[in-house]
């Protein structure tokens, strides 16, 4: 009966970590999966987080189900978060929000609403974009394909070839775009360009979607949501996925949402009840315990305070992990230019490698990164830094 039934070989980043365990050597690091590790190398579980869950824990609550699109509170302050509180669209009612399993799971509702109400519609996905991207929207029957981004000559962006590009496509296509933190290159627009490529956008009649899987990472939790304000005030309707797997580390919680900004509130509240179908014909409700978590966090002034102190003490980690790496290259190196180590922004650094010093890394230092050379800076501390700085040293030589 399964004769014709072909074999998924696993995804390439999370196989990662099969080898990674199974490797004896003790200097083995891991700079494959996008996890943010604290300088000890632990996945850290939020102060602010666990204030919550002792408060939980005490209310005794039943386990019942959620609704289709998840608490009210946990809605309205994703709202708050994404646009600031006072904003037009979020006064006005204008947005659909729903929770989603994760930011993956946010892309894959708004992505079988695109492919039942925009069937034309092809999406276009930055080049290269987290891989994932393409399997989401492919799975959701979507005509995938990919704009101009990276560089690797200038470790930058391809930002006049990206405009050209826009420029040429049709009105109503989908331009999936990641607001900050880009994931895999860690290069993201300035805000002027980003005030360019958003006028394109409007201009040429295209619908941004943009994946917010790393807000606060970037520069600040309102920085980093330049782009989708940004969009907003341009009059443009937006798709917003985002995440609360890295900035608050609740990875396997699945705690996500989905948001539409619209025209007008009773648009709204037809996409939202679209939006909800969808829901229920793939997993009828979110996850439960985290969007409480968030709920209580991002709704108590006391608790969301603390939590913006425990991101930025997150992202000046990465920050501070992104200049030792840079500046040991530099020493080693100095006939290399390795500022864009410094440059970029986020979890993950494009390194410049090319596959086969990634494969020596892996071979003759234990050291796990992508093939494409993406490395997850979080997996970088105090103490394993120098012996990967001095690791990548020896195969760029």
């Amino acid at each position: 009966m399964f004769q014709n039934v072909k074999y998924y070989p696993g995804d390439p980043i999370l196989s990662l970590v099969d080898k990674y365990n199974v490797d004896p050597n003790p200097k083995k690091v891991n700079l494959g999966v996008g996890v943010y590790y604290d300088n000890e190398g632990h996945l850290p579980i939020l102060e602010c987080v666990k204030t919550v869950e002792k408060q939980l824990a005490k209310q005794n609550l039943p386990y019942s189900y959620l609704p289709m699109d998840g608490l009210a509170g946990y809605r309205q302050a994703c709202q708050n978060l994404l646009f600031g509180p006072e904003h037009e669209v979020v006064q006005c009612g204008r947005i659909a929000t729903v929770a989603s399993l994760g930011s993956s799971g946010a892309l894959r509702v708004g992505a079988e609403f695109i492919h039942q109400w925009f069937p034309q519609a092809e999406v276009y996905v930055s080049n290269p974009t987290w891989g994932n991207h393409i399997s989401i929207f492919e799975g959701a029957n979507c005509t995938v394909k990919k704009y101009p981004y990276y560089d690797p000559e200038t470790h930058g962006i391809k930002i006049d070839e990206l405009k050209e590009f826009l420029l040429q496509l049709k009105a109503g296509n989908i331009i999936l775009l990641h607001p900050c933190c880009h994931n895999p290159t860690g290069i993201d627009p300035t805000t002027s360009e980003w005030d360019d490529i958003l006028t394109i956008i409007k201009e040429r009649e295209l619908i941004p979607f943009m994946d917010f899987a790393y807000q606060g990472l970037g520069e600040d939790l309102t920085a980093d949501a330049y782009a989708i304000r940004k969009a907003v005030d341009l009059g443009l309707c937006v798709f917003i996925s985002n995440s609360f797997s890295k900035n608050m580390s609740l990875y396997g919680e699945r705690v996500g949402a989905l948001s539409v900004v619209c025209p007008t509130a009773d648009e709204a509240k037809i996409v939202h009840s679209q939006l909800k179908f969808i829901i229920r014909r793939f997993y009828s409700s979110p996850s439960r315990h985290g969007n409480y978590i968030v709920d209580n966090v991002l709704n108590n002034p006391d608790l969301f305070r603390q939590w913006e102190k425990e991101v930025t003490e997150m992202r000046d980690r990465i920050r501070a992990m992104r200049i030792r790496l840079h500046n040991v290259l530099q020493t080693r190196i100095p006939e290399r230019d390795f500022s864009y180590f410094t440059k970029q922004r986020g979890m993950f650094s494009f390194t410049g490698l090319s596959p086969q010093q990634v494969a020596r890394l892996q071979s003759e230092f234990s050291i796990y990164m992508v093939e494409n050379s993406r490395m997850c800076m979080a997996g970088l501390n105090t103490s394993n830094i120098d012996y990967v700085a001095q690791s990548m040293a020896e195969v760029l030589k």
